[in-house]
C-alpha cells in the first residue's frame, strides 16, 4: 500500500493541496455559470456579468481580488456575489481535508473530484434545476477508473455502486411517479447517484442517500411550516445529494464499520 500523501510532503503538501483547490474553485465558478447556459468554459475570458468588461488577471485572483475590490466590479461597481469567493475557499478547505484523510493518491483524486463536482452540481441545481450530464456521466467513468488504485473500494464495488445507485433511484422514481401521479425525481438525480456510487462504492452511496433524505426531509418540513406549503411542493434533491456525498466520503467508512460491528 502506498503511504498517505502527507507522510512524504507534510505541511507543504497540505498547503499545495489547498492552493490547487483554491484555483480549481475559481474554475468551478466558471463551470457553474457557463455550463448550464451552454457557453464555452474557455472562451471568452472572464467578464463581469453585469457590464461585460473583461476581468484583468490581477482582478481575478481567487478570494483576494474580491476582498481588494470590496466585492464590486472595478468598471461598473456592480456587486459581485459573496458565493464566488465562498466557493473558492470552500473547495480549498475540502481539498486540504481530503489530502489529510486520503490513504492513497487515487483516493485523494477521488475525494477531490467528488468535492469539486459536488459543489458545482449543488450550485447549478439550485440555480437552474438541472444536473448536467457533462459532469455526472464522466464522473461515473472517473470513479471506476480511480477505483483501480484505491484501498477504499475495488473496481467491482465501484461498478456495483454506480449500478445500484442509478438503478435503485430510477426504480424508486418510477414507482413514485406511478403511485403519486407526479414526477418525484428527474434522470439528473439518477445519473448523479450513479456517479456517487462509482466514487464511493455501495456503502458510501447508501450513506449518501440516508444523509440526503434526512436533510431534505428536515428542510422540506421547515419550508412547509414557514411558507405554508403542501406535501406536493417540489424540493430539489440534487443539492442534498451533493452535500451528502461530500460528507459520506469522510464519514461513510467508519459509519459502515460500526454498523457491521453490531452484527457478529
Amino acid at each position: 500500500m502506498s503511504p498517505p500523501p502527507w507522510a512524504e510532503l507534510g505541511t507543504f503538501g497540505l498547503a499545495v493541496a489547498a492552493l490547487v483547490g483554491l484555483l480549481v474553485g475559481s474554475f468551478l465558478n466558471v463551470v457553474a455559470y457557463r455550463l448550464p447556459r451552454d457557453e464555452s468554459l474557455v472562451r471568452p475570458g472572464s467578464r463581469c456579468p453585469s457590464c461585460g468588461t473583461p476581468i484583468a488577471w490581477h482582478d481575478n485572483v481567487p478570494v483576494l481580488s474580491w476582498m481588494w475590490l470590496l466585492g464590486r466590479c472595478r468598471s461598473c461597481r456592480a456587486r459581485i456575489p459573496a458565493r464566488y469567493p465562498a466557493l473558492e475557499l470552500g473547495n480549498a478547505v475540502l481539498w486540504a481535508l481530503v489530502f489529510r484523510a486520503a490513504p492513497t493518491w487515487s483516493d485523494f483524486a477521488t475525494g477531490a473530484f467528488l468535492c469539486s463536482a459536488g459543489l458545482a452540481l449543488f450550485l447549478i441545481d439550485l440555480d437552474f434545476e438541472i444536473l448536467p450530464d457533462a459532469i455526472t456521466l464522466p464522473g461515473i467513468a472517473i470513479g471506476i477508473a480511480l477505483s483501480f488504485g484505491s484501498v477504499r473500494r475495488t473496481p467491482l464495488s465501484a461498478i456495483l455502486g454506480a449500478a445500484l445507485g442509478a438503478g435503485g433511484l430510477f426504480l424508486l422514481a418510477f414507482l413514485y411517479e406511478k403511485i403519486a401521479g407526479q414526477e418525484g425525481m428527474g434522470l439528473g438525480d439518477v445519473k448523479m447517484l450513479g456517479m456517487v456510487g462509482a466514487l464511493l462504492g455501495p456503502g458510501g452511496m447508501i450513506v449518501t442517500i440516508m444523509a440526503a433524505s434526512l436533510a431534505g426531509s428536515v428542510v422540506g418540513l421547515g419550508w412547509m411550516l414557514a411558507r405554508g406549503g403542501d406535501r406536493k411542493m417540489r424540493l430539489r434533491f440534487g443539492p442534498f445529494l451533493a452535500l451528502g456525498a461530500i460528507g459520506a466520503w469522510f464519514f461513510a467508512a467508519p459509519l459502515v464499520a460500526r454498523y457491521r460491528a453490531l452484527w457478529p
